[in-house]
């Protein structure tokens, strides 16, 4: 069994060997543990600081195209250097290197094949109580998209087993966090959580600029991604909100018509077809997007199949 610990990189010239001094080349049920650095489009010598500190693979993104396609191009690249199974981390070392056997350990044991760190936020001293506030609501939002229990979202520390790694794919160009998690959901993935343990930050976070944005951007996620997979329940309730004030203004006005006195209730039929129209559009646009979800799903399994059939062979768990 190979393990391939990977890093998504930019401009991490600077923390980036204390990080990887942390990272072990020995864990428990591998035979083989390597790491990889992806380097996304650097411009302070990244990738070669993790040539010069020992790094088995440098993936090197011509230019700097955000976290979720770096998390990616690692995820591909792991899978064709055989990787088993492949553990993601941050350059900033945000994440205790030793919890990896933790991580782990479920997908040794067939349990599941992604496995999340589950920090322990209300202890971490420089989150605000804002930012606490908003984790667990963002969590909460991706639990009912994805389906699944989701305690801590938007943590980046996972392990991920190669026959889950070759059916995920990361649409948006903000963050792998929360589409992965809504897509194992959806997908049927065997998800575990295991608790984890944090370092002190050692640099001001580059992906929460700022608390609205990253609220505004993770928000527009959850949204996109649901309704790429569940759009004829997304759908169907913006068209209900639309159809139900539709079908009482309709209604309204015929019985008004009924009484006699419809002539003074025109409004309220403009009204009503209006909104029945709007959701009415709305309805089929579920429809045509369930369909279109139908041939999606065909395309990520032919993906995952070619990848697979791309890959070096390697032993096979779960």
């Amino acid at each position: 069994m190979k393990l391939i610990i990977q890093i998504p990189c930019y401009n991490e010239a600077e923390q980036l060997p204390a990080t990887l001094a942390e990272l072990p080349r020995d864990v428990p049920g591998f035979s083989c543990v390597e790491w990889l650095v992806i380097d996304d489009g650097s411009e302070d010598g990244t990738a070669e600081v993790a040539r010069a500190c020992g790094v088995d693979h440098v993936v090197r993104l011509p230019r700097n195209r955000g976290l979720a396609a770096g998390f990616m191009a690692g995820l591909e690249a792991a899978l064709r250097a055989g990787a088993d199974v492949i553990v993601n981390t941050d350059a900033d070392n945000q994440y205790d290197a030793a919890c990896i056997p933790d991580l782990t350990a479920p997908i040794l044991r067939g349990e599941a094949q992604m496995v999340v760190g589950r920090r322990p936020i209300a202890e971490i001293a420089h989150f605000s109580p804002l930012k606490k506030l908003l984790q667990r609501l963002g969590s909460w939002a991706v639990q009912i998209a994805a389906g699944i229990e989701a305690p801590d979202a938007p943590s980046g520390f996972r392990a991920i087993h190669r026959d889950a790694a070759v059916r995920l794919y990361v649409f948006n160009r903000h963050t792998y966090t929360l589409e992965t998690l809504i897509q194992a959901g959806r997908l049927g993935i065997p998800v575990a959580w295991v608790p984890i343990r944090t370092n002190p930050p050692t640099r001001p976070s580059r992906l929460i600029r700022s608390v609205a944005g990253y609220v505004w951007r993770s928000a527009a996620v959850i949204v996109r991604v649901f309704a790429l997979y569940n759009p004829l329940r997304f759908f169907g309730a913006l068209a209900a909100l639309f159809l139900a004030p539709g079908v009482w203004a309709f209604g309204r006005f015929a019985w008004f018509w009924a009484a006699g006195d419809g002539a003074g209730h025109v409004q309220s039929l403009a009204i009503g077809s209006g909104l029945m129209a709007v959701g009415g559009a709305l309805a089929v646009g579920g429809l045509l997007a369930d369909m279109a979800a139908a041939n999606r799903t065909l395309l990520a399994e032919l993906r995952s199949r070619q990848l697979l059939a791309e890959l070096p062979c390697t032993e096979r768990r779960n």
